[in-house]
């Protein structure tokens, strides 16, 4: 009779903490159209750039608009390291990074659009680069093995994760202990930079997230033109 009380009142309040658990995502009828109407935390997640973006991705304005080797210099990247590079788009930072692993490091260049990553194998095939693999990802999972990862990091992209807080749960289990992740994001509280609303972030809301997945917050880096560089630890 004791035994079957406590089971009740265990399964009472299993069903009280399920309900009280906060729902990470919600979906509006209004939205930005830019957005795919759904929300996480609060903010809008913007549509997914296909491969219809490679030419702005491989722009030549975006060495001096951006300053790309600012944020590499940012990374610390060292030889060795197993880099993952989420979102590679065409591998525009992805074989960059590349000669700094070396060729006893690697470069994993993920993206959930196998035409981004058939780009990316014959461009490294074409040019002899043998320490950068394609890793084929889902909108909920990036597909990385467990206690492997150095460094993760993201590009203009965390906006767009349909599914941020699963991705980023995975990306934690991904990493070694005291691997790092960095997200790299436009402004939204700069006016000046002029990119839509939706493809921006603020620095406030890039830490709220990322906490939200249990990362701890490391440093902001501020010498980037346009855009935030914010590094968290496991």
């Amino acid at each position: 009779m004791i035994r079957t009380l406590l089971a009740a009142l265990l399964l009472v309040g299993s069903s009280v903490a399920c309900a009280a658990a906060p729902e990470p995502y919600e979906t509006r009828a209004e939205h930005d159209p830019d957005g795919i109407g759904k929300f996480y935390l609060g903010r809008e997640i913007a549509h997914v750039m296909g491969p219809g973006g490679v030419p702005w991705l491989e722009r030549q304005q975006r060495e001096s608009e951006e300053r790309p080797q600012l944020t590499i210099a940012a990374l610390e990247i060292k030889p060795g390291q197993t880099i993952a590079d989420l979102g590679a788009g065409s591998g525009y930072y992805s074989f960059r990074i590349a000669p700094l692993v070396g060729e006893r490091g690697s470069v994993l260049a993920i993206d959930v659009e196998p035409r981004m990553l058939r780009i990316i194998s014959e461009r490294a095939q074409r040019d002899g680069i043998k320490n950068i693999t394609t890793v084929l990802s889902t909108p909920s999972d990036p597909n990385l093995e467990p206690n492997s990862i150095d460094l993760l990091f993201m590009v203009d992209v965390y906006h767009e994760l349909e599914y941020p807080f699963e991705v980023m749960t995975k990306v934690r289990e991904a990493l070694k202990p005291g691997g790092r992740v960095a997200l790299i994001e436009y402004r939204a509280e700069d006016p000046a930079v002029m990119i839509k609303p939706v493809h921006k972030m603020t620095e406030r809301q890039i830490v709220k997230e990322l906490t939200a997945a249990g990362f701890k917050h490391q440093k902001t880096i501020r010498t980037l033109p346009l855009q935030h560089l914010v590094l968290f630890q496991k």
